[in-house]
């Protein structure tokens, strides 16, 4: 339990010019191109020095497209990329106002990379995790600073997608929610602030579409192919639910739906045996080449 008072958890957030981001990932990586796009200075730390040089190189490379379609010009992406600081050290984070945690959803994982940091952070630094569907109050348990610690979840991908779920645990101060809705917009984001209940307001809503598509499927309803193509015409979505879950990850909707599961006990977010089969598989989606589609085939083959 931490020592603040109330006083001292409702006293203003500073503002946010260095960020900090753990893991250099897809969504890692995602949320320090769009930070250092809006001009602040970003810390990327990652314990795998490899994985901060393919971030680094995705993140220019995305820029790169940025600037091929006019969205931005170069002097601005050679500045933004400026303000990229690869750090293989945790003690890097040290000098950063907020710091996103954006780790493998593993709550072990997360609750350690949190006791690492409380020996880095300012006193005054928010804490904030990208987790997707991880208690947020179960998550700030594990810190230093309840108080100071948020749910901030962005979309793949991250430069594309305008929306960050802003998550209060029971514990966060209004001034760091504050700072948080002010640091997204700053990014350019639109911010939609959840209780901490099971999956947020997204994945509550959207992760069971995805898995009675998947449930559809196994029971023979419709191809992969019928599935989506329906549920885009029928319903006006840019992408069908199969097609949306092998981006996302099955074994990303996996863990959502177990959490959803545990975390309500109903039995309505009881995951789908086929989801289950894939995932046993190594069928993961787009990230492993083969899913509900084939990646590895031009266009992607429904593999059902």
């Amino acid at each position: 339990m931490s020592g603040t008072t109330r006083e001292e958890s409702a006293a203003p957030a500073p503002e946010v010019r260095t960020l900090g981001v753990v893991g250099a990932g897809q969504m890692g990586g995602g949320i320090a191109h769009v930070a250092a796009a809006s001009g602040l200075e970003v810390v990327l730390f990652d314990v795998q020095v490899g994985a901060l040089d393919k971030a680094r190189a995705t993140v220019a490379r995305n820029m790169e497209r940025q600037v091929a379609k006019g969205t931005l010009d170069a002097a601005a992406r050679d500045a933004a990329l400026g303000r990229i600081a690869l750090a293989p050290e945790m003690a890097a984070l040290g000098a950063c106002d907020l710091v996103v945690e954006a780790a493998t959803e593993r709550e072990e994982l997360k609750a350690r990379i949190y006791r690492d940091l409380a020996a880095h952070l300012r006193a005054d630094a928010i804490l904030a995790t990208n987790t997707s569907s991880i208690s947020v109050t179960r998550l700030a348990a594990a810190t230093d600073r309840p108080e100071r610690f948020v749910g901030m979840h962005f979309f793949n991908p991250v430069p594309v997608m305008q929306l960050v779920e802003v998550i209060r645990g029971i514990a966060t101060a209004d001034a760091t929610v504050a700072a948080v809705e002010a640091l997204a917009a700053r990014m350019g984001k639109t911010t939609a602030v959840a209780e901490d209940f099971p999956g947020f307001i997204v994945n509550r809503i959207l992760l069971p579409m995805i898995n009675e598509a998947a449930t559809a499927l196994n029971e023979g309803v419709g191809t992969v192919a019928a599935i989506d193509t329906a549920m885009k015409l029928g319903t006006n979505q840019p992408m069908g639910p199969l097609q949306l879950a092998d981006f996302i990850g099955l074994d990303t909707c996996l863990a959502i739906l177990r959490v959803l599961q545990e975390g309500t006990g109903d039995p309505r977010y009881r995951p789908s045996p086929l989801l289950v089969k894939y995932v046993d598989a190594g069928w993961l989606g787009r990230k492993s080449g083969r899913g509900f589609y084939d990646y590895r085939e031009d266009p992607p083959r429904p593999t059902r």
